[in-house]
Parts: C-alpha cells; sequence; structure tokens
C-alpha cells in the first residue's frame, strides 16, 4: 500500500499545532463538503480529509503516525513493520461503520478513539487504553515477568504533542498466545468526577523465533534429516522449548513430512501440538570420496525425480 501525508491532505507542517490543524480541516471541510461542492470528487476529497483530521487531531494517534512516518513520502509503496505501534497506548475501540482507507484501516483500525459523552456532574468511568506487548515465545511456557514501557502522548501548552513514558510490571501467564489480551484494571485513563479508572488492554505478540513457527497453540519445526535417515528410518534427537526429545522418522519418509509430538505445544486446557517437518539435507559433494559415492549411488540406483512430469 501507499503511505499517506496527513499533514500534506490538511496543507500543515508536521510542527503544526492542534488549534492549526483544527483551522485547516475546517477551512477545507467548507469547501469540499459534497453539500457545497458538487465537483465529482468531493465526497472521496472529504473523505480523505476527515481521514487526516481523524489522526492529527489525536494525540496518541498523531504520535504514533509521527514515530512511523519518519523519512516517508506521501504516495511512496510502505509496509508498516509488524510491531510499529509496540508501545503506544490508544483510547477506545474500532468504529467498523466509518469509512476507511487500507492505510487507516491497517495502522488504525484497532484504535479508533469513541465518544464517552461525559456530562457535567456526571460520574463517569475513564476509558479504556490497548497497546501491544512482544514476548519471547519461552514465556508462554513458563510464564515469567517482564517490566514495559508505554507511551502516552499528551498536548502541551503550545498544543503541540509531547510524549511521556511510563514504566509498568506485567505478569505473563502461563499458556499465553498470540492474539491474547492481558487485562491490567485500572491502567487506562482516570475517571471523570469520582468514577473509576480503565483498564488497560495489552495484545500479546510474539518475537520472531530462530526455530519455531507458531500458528495458534501449535510450533512447527524445520527437522534436517540425512537422505539415509529418511530412507532407512531413523531415531534423532528433536529440540523442543522444554527440552530435547528423541523422535522416531520412519522408513520411507519424504522431504516434507509431519512428525506430531501431542501436546507438546504451547500449554493450556487444550494444549497444542509440536510438528518438526522433514527437511533432507544432502551431503555435499566437496571431495573426491564424497562424489564417488554420488557417481555409485547413480549407477546402483535407478531412480529419476522427474518421473512424474514426463509425459
Amino acid at each position: 500500500m501507499q503511505f499517506k501525508d496527513y499533514y500534506g491532505v490538511l496543507g500543515v507542517p508536521r510542527t503544526a499545532s492542534a488549534d492549526e490543524i483544527k483551522k485547516a480541516f475546517r477551512k477545507l471541510a467548507r469547501q469540499h463538503h459534497p453539500d457545497l461542492n458538487k465537483a465529482p470528487d468531493a465526497q472521496a476529497r472529504m473523505q480523505e480529509i476527515n481521514e487526516a483530521y481523524d489522526v492529527l487531531h489525536d494525540v496518541e494517534k498523531r504520535a504514533a503516525y509521527d514515530k512511523l512516518g519518519q523519512g516517508l513520502r506521501g504516495g511512496q509503496e510502505f509496509r508498516p513493520p509488524p510491531d510499529w505501534d509496540a508501545g503506544f497506548e490508544f483510547t477506545g475501540a474500532p468504529d467498523e461503520a466509518a469509512a476507511q482507507s487500507e492505510f487507516f484501516a491497517n495502522l488504525f483500525g484497532a484504535a479508533r478513539r469513541h465518544s464517552t459523552g461525559r456530562g457535567a456532574g456526571r460520574r463517569m468511568a475513564g476509558e479504556d487504553h490497548h497497546a501491544k506487548i512482544v514476548i519471547p515465545l519461552e514465556d508462554a511456557f513458563g510464564g515469567a515477568t517482564r517490566t514495559i514501557t508505554l507511551t502516552t502522548p499528551d498536548l502541551d501548552d503550545a498544543g503541540r504533542v509531547s510524549l511521556r513514558e511510563r514504566q509498568l510490571s506485567v505478569a505473563i501467564p502461563k499458556g499465553v498466545r498470540a492474539g491474547q489480551q492481558i487485562r491490567l484494571a485500572g491502567q487506562g485513563s482516570p475517571g471523570f468526577n469520582g468514577g473509576a479508572p480503565g483498564d488497560l488492554y495489552l495484545e500479546v505478540e510474539f518475537e520472531p523465533h530462530a526455530r519455531y513457527r507458531v500458528d495458534g497453540r501449535d510450533l512447527y519445526l524445520a527437522l534436517p534429516v540425512a537422505p539415509w535417515e529418511a530412507a532407512l528410518g531413523a531415531t534423532v534427537r528433536v529440540p523442543t522449548p522444554t527440552g530435547e526429545l528423541e523422535v522416531g522418522v520412519p522408513a520411507g519418509s519424504q522431504n516434507g513430512r509431519k512428525l506430531r509430538l501431542k501436546g507438546r505445544g504451547i500449554p493450556g486446557t487444550q494444549p497444542g501440538d509440536f510438528y518438526a517437518v522433514l527437511e533432507l539435507a544432502l551431503p555435499p559433494a566437496d571431495t573426491e570420496a564424497a562424489r564417488a559415492l554420488y557417481r555409485q549411488m547413480a549407477q546402483a540406483m535407478p531412480f529419476n525425480p522427474r518421473r512424474d512430469l514426463e509425459a
């Protein structure tokens, strides 16, 4: 997708204050609102203006957008890093009914603010906050306590975004899975007129692992095996997050065969499974003795791996 320059849409510099952004939005809205402007592209232009204002007038979204967009230009081909919003707190929940561009939906679809409808003198609960926490896969097997740093944007006296950091100690429960939310009661926005504070919800994401691929509670490991181990069968040692295990490779195994270790995935009421996916590893023909063995095998075994491709 293409990066959207929201500052360019509103015609303001990146240093614009909240008041300058609001004035620019109101001016453009009067010019391009479909009720006042009958140009064929007025509705699309107004949607773009609304989208830019939605991000830039919201301190949380603007701070995250500014950090993400450093050095990027409008229209530039762009893919956000998977953890681009880790550590930022957002209030509210998705507004599924709002019109969104692909760019906006990918970045802020789960971080839209909704109104709390506060009234004078009424006791109101504080808004919930949402953030992402990226943890090692090993935490899901034994649990852990992690200290995280969260970034909370505020408006300074000049109406510009400033960033405030806070640290929290978070208990990672054993068996946590990617996408699960950890709730920290009372760590959201403060209440209004004596109302209870909101909660903080941390969405869990696993760091990329050098060995394992995660799918729900299941784990996958690419397990190299020698041709004779696959052909004749063998017992090999397989590393898992809880220690090495001996696994039998059945004779006649093909490349890509999955060996299932039931219940050895991420723990839980119904624990996941662990899959060792066989990958045939060919010995290098880097010595004369090795090449002689390959020539001998070619003569003794009339094997054609492309037989199924022949007419």
